[in-house]
């Protein structure tokens, strides 16, 4: 099955509409891009077994951001779901779309150790941070910030224990996925995403990444000639439901969060 995936999936890249579609984004970048999915999928054995026309709908969506998928670059990713594959905004992604959009002066996330937080408002929803204040390694939470060219400027903080919560929530791989195996990475793209979802200026595109993040895109893609088609497809999100995930990798999530003032 997943021999006759990968020949699927090469057969959207050789059709001369799709890689049409796909030059008209990214230019003389296209053939790269489809080069890059290829690999990617070629060295995943999951993706593999994935849907051939998720794994390209979320290409798809991927070289309309004009964000490489490669997962260790950290700006977007194409991630297997059983035998689905879905598109993963990556914290250097949401950071490289915001800067694009030209309405941010500053926008940053960090890592927050014990004796960083010195002060939070709730009236105000205001936070004080201070390095100098840390008393040791232990994170006990994330934050992200952003100040606008206008001058307003907003943070974001969740704790450790929030921060897992949202991801055993929302994130069907949380037992299996980047959740598991770099929860730091994940917990500071919640924030930022997050951040800029509630109360950032939001570009078109930072609106379909955050639209399509951890979605299945719906649809027939090789029909979509133009990013207008992308931006009316239907995206179904699939929540990872409390019974189904396994009490053991949740156990093991939860050691490497106290793990972290280790790392």
């Amino acid at each position: 099955m997943a021999n006759s995936n990968i020949v699927a999936l090469k057969g959207y890249f050789n059709n001369e509409a799709c890689m049409k579609n796909l030059q008209a984004m990214l230019g003389q970048k296209a053939q790269g891009f489809a080069t890059s999915v290829l690999s990617v999928v070629n060295n995943n054995r999951l993706l593999q077994n994935a849907d051939p026309a998720s794994i390209y709908s979320s290409a798809m969506v991927a070289a309309s951001l004009d964000l490489p998928i490669n997962p260790n670059l950290g700006f977007a990713a194409i991630v297997p779901y059983g035998k689905q594959a879905q598109f993963q905004i990556m914290t250097r992604g949401l950071i490289q779309l915001a800067i694009r959009s030209g309405q941010y002066e500053r926008i940053t996330n960090a890592v927050v150790h014990k004796g960083e937080l010195v002060k939070y408002d709730p009236f105000k929803d205001e936070y004080e941070f201070d390095a100098s204040k840390k008393e040791s390694d232990e994170i006990i939470g994330f934050m992200a910030y952003f100040r606008t060219i206008g001058g307003f400027e907003k943070y974001f903080y969740m704790t450790k224990e929030e921060a897992m919560a949202h991801g055993k929530k929302y994130s069907k791989s949380f037992s299996s996925g980047v959740w598991n195996t770099d929860p730091t990475a994940m917990c500071l793209k919640t924030v930022t995403k997050l951040l800029l979802s509630k109360f950032g200026i939001l570009s078109i595109e930072m609106q379909r990444a955050i639209k399509f993040d951890q979605g299945v895109a719906k649809g027939d893609f090789t029909q979509i000639d133009n990013i207008e088609d992308i931006d009316a497809a239907d995206v179904e999100y699939v929540d990872n439901p409390q019974e189904q995930v396994d009490e053991q990798k949740q156990k093991e999530v939860a050691d490497k969060f106290k793990d972290f003032d280790a790392k």
